[in-house]
């Protein structure tokens, strides 16, 4: 392989890993997990839609004790999806530590220990008699 060509190639793959690492890195940033899974419902804003999805911000269960909160986004509630199977303990910290601490709440951040041990309070608990939404 002649030596432009060569630079050329290491040129390209390094662009090309840098773009990847770029897009992952963008990708795990607290703000980006909760656009990507939460906003649709909830909103940018943390507003919700009256009626239809619970506001978040300024939202007293957000902010209290974190238990029921991870216990709700690992196990899913009332028509809200289960998390525990699309996001890892790591990003559900971030993502909810980004809730509790957003548009003006006060809540204490979350940490993957945390989401690892509710995760196995969930697991080893039983399961819900029904899944229909209420």
């Amino acid at each position: 392989m002649s030596r432009s060509i060569t630079v050329f190639v290491r040129l390209a793959g390094g662009l090309l890993a840098a773009a990847a690492v770029s897009a992952a890195a963008h990708a795990a940033t607290p703000s980006a997990l909760f656009n990507d899974n939460c906003s649709a419902c909830h909103q940018t804003t943390g507003k919700g839609v009256k009626g239809a999805f619970p506001a978040l911000a300024g939202d007293p269960f957000v902010q209290g004790d974190p238990g029921p909160m991870m216990a709700t986004v690992l196990a899913g509630r009332a028509g809200m999806p289960s998390f525990k199977d699309d996001l890892s303990d790591l990003e559900l910290a971030s993502v909810l530590t980004y809730v509790r601490t957003s548009w003006g709440n006060k809540g204490k951040p979350v940490s993957a220990s945390d989401v690892a041990a509710a995760r196995a309070a969930i697991k080893a608990g039983k399961k819900p008699a029904s899944l229909q939404a209420h």
